[in-house]
């Protein structure tokens, strides 16, 4: 007689983590559509002759409009990871989020597949901190450059400065396709959906 693998549990998701994880989706595809238009008044890269995104892909209209509109999603963003990082500080999550030492010894020795999903899994949030603190901390300092002139000192130049921030959100968009991956490696589509309903 053969007996039947248990199905496996789904982990319980935490009411404040899906508001997390959907505040996190709108308020960055906000700012990175705003951040488009922002793009298109003067490209990073090339000046004005460099490459233009195609209005659909934008918000806001115009410079003055996607700056609203990305600056006010980058306080939603800010405040939301403000808040969620208090909550696993509160809650000690963060014992089972970011890496640790057994975390780089597993990937070093462990043949247990599971085990080196996680311990990937924990180097990506743990990496993806400095991008977030790097992508707000040059949002800022070309926010408001007159108030935070050292921000502008610190990267040597202000298109030094629209580099780095501009460079942070394909490394944002690579952290969320990997951390999906990997959610569903673990737990199926299932656990990757109960991160939201």
């Amino acid at each position: 007689m053969t007996t039947l693998p248990k199905p496996q549990k789904i982990p319980k998701i935490a009411i404040a983590a899906k508001v997390f994880h959907w505040i996190n989706i709108v308020s960055l595809l906000t700012m990175l559509t705003s951040g488009l238009q922002i793009y298109n008044a003067n490209p990073v890269f090339g000046g004005r002759a460099g490459l233009h995104i195609p209005p659909i892909f934008a918000l806001g209209g115009w410079l003055a409009g996607g700056r609203h509109w990305h600056f006010a999603a980058m306080w939603v963003f800010s405040l939301n990871l403000l808040w969620y990082g208090i909550f696993v500080l509160v809650t000690r999550r963060w014992r089972h989020r970011y890496v640790g030492l057994l975390d780089i010894k597993a990937l070093q020795k462990s043949q247990n597949p599971k085990r080196l999903t996680f311990a990937w899994h924990r180097i990506a949030y743990t990496s993806i901190i400095p991008i977030l603190l790097f992508a707000i901390f040059t949002g800022i300092g070309m926010y408001k450059p007159a108030q935070f002139p050292w921000i502008v000192d610190f990267f040597g130049s202000w298109q030094a400065l629209r580099i780095v921030h501009f460079a942070t959100v394909p490394l944002v968009i690579i952290f969320a396709f990997v951390h999906s991956y990997l959610a569903r490696k673990v737990g199926g589509t299932e656990f990757t959906e109960s991160m939201f309903w």
